[in-house]
């Protein structure tokens, strides 16, 4: 989208997005120290201050030696304040800067914080300009509020909101419905396509990460847990965009994974990244113009998707169990293959959802 004041501010003609642009690594020492400071900016103060109300407390910070900009440690403050509410806590164990639970270096700015020149960032309360891999394109955009980030292996990334303009409704117009699982990753209800088996991401490199853990090699350590993600990512871009681009409504159980992880299958459930997948689906379907809903799976594998009674296995116990066959083979049901069954109630739940007018995205 070229650089023009004149373009209309509808809300409802632009998508707001975040770009993650990686910052030349010459730039790290200068990117510590602000982190550094980033960490001193709060005050200890028993009422649940908003950040404006914390403005009078920081004002001035800058002529005492902070070298911050006041935009930075204004949005130090609201940041501070929204995790006081989140937590419900007066004092939080807010960013260490030092020993073994360092947190990763964080700088906020604001909007009119920032401004792009030639390839470079400038960024007030540094004096320098900062290199970056500018892989979007920047001067396309009018760059919004955003971070600077440090990684776990010391690398420095920058987070960008823009403005981009929606595109035409998605080319694919038909209707999906997806199961989360473990055995297989996603069950669809389509049964042209099939059904994608679950990835082994971290259990694959599980032996080399033990290896360098037990050597306390913790640079091969940080280094495999990247590639772990990394992998995981790329397998769920690629995954979410083939089946954006092929269905106009998507809809997904809510399956939860929090919970999951808590229990046994931990591991498994870590390694599949169940909300990071429906996170991308999600932003994609809206991208292209389509729908997207979470849908209540309760008894989605029980319940029989031709005739709707609950005759499918149930419990732990019966977890193994992939096929069944319907108790009311009479009225026509057939063999159920477990995920598959569970998508189409899915798509049919999810069908109910746009039957009353409910907005799914």
């Amino acid at each position: 989208m070229p650089r023009d004041r004149s373009i209309p501010t509808d809300k409802s003609i632009f998508n707001t997005r975040v770009l993650h642009l990686r910052i030349k690594d010459k730039h790290a020492a200068v990117l510590r120290d602000r982190a550094m400071w980033t960490n001193q900016v709060w005050r200890r103060e028993k009422r649940f201050l908003s950040g404006y109300d914390f403005a009078p407390f920081t004002k001035g910070a800058g002529k005492e030696g902070i070298p911050l900009h006041s935009q930075t440690i204004q949005a130090i403050s609201e940041e501070y304040a929204t995790r006081r509410k989140q937590f419900k806590k007066v004092k939080l164990r807010w960013r260490i800067s030092r020993g073994s639970k360092r947190s990763l270096g964080w700088i906020p700015f604001k909007a009119s914080a920032l401004t792009y020149r030639n390839g470079q960032l400038w960024l007030s309360g540094i004096n320098t300009p900062l290199s970056l891999w500018d892989s979007y394109g920047l001067s396309k955009y009018k760059l919004g509020a955003g971070n600077i980030a440090e990684d776990s292996r010391g690398r420095w990334y920058i987070n960008i909101t823009v403005k981009v303009a929606k595109t035409a409704p998605t080319v694919g117009k038909g209707e999906l419905g997806i199961d989360l699982g473990l055995k297989d990753f996603a069950g669809f209800s389509d049964e042209a396509i099939e059904n994608v088996e679950a990835q082994q991401f971290y259990r694959d490199l599980e032996p080399k990460l033990s290896t360098a853990q037990r050597a306390n090699k913790k640079r091969q350590v940080k280094k495999i847990h990247a590639r772990i993600a990394n992998r995981r990512k790329d397998f769920h871009h690629q995954l979410s965009t083939s089946l954006v681009r092929r269905y106009g409504a998507i809809f997904v159980g809510n399956v939860n994974a929090s919970a999951l992880a808590k229990t046994r299958q931990a591991k498994s459930v870590l390694d599949a990244g169940w909300s990071q997948f429906r996170t991308y689906l999600q932003y994609k379907c809206d991208d292209a113009g389509g729908s997207f809903a979470e849908v209540n799976e309760a008894y989605s594998t029980q319940d029989c998707s031709a005739c709707n009674t609950r005759s499918g296995p149930k419990g732990m116990k019966e977890l193994g169990i992939r096929e069944w066959v319907c108790s009311l083979t009479d009225q026509g049901c057939s063999d159920s293959q477990r995920d598959r069954n569970a998508a189409k109630n899915i798509l049919r739940r999810g069908r109910a959802t746009l039957a009353v007018g409910i907005h799914v995205i």
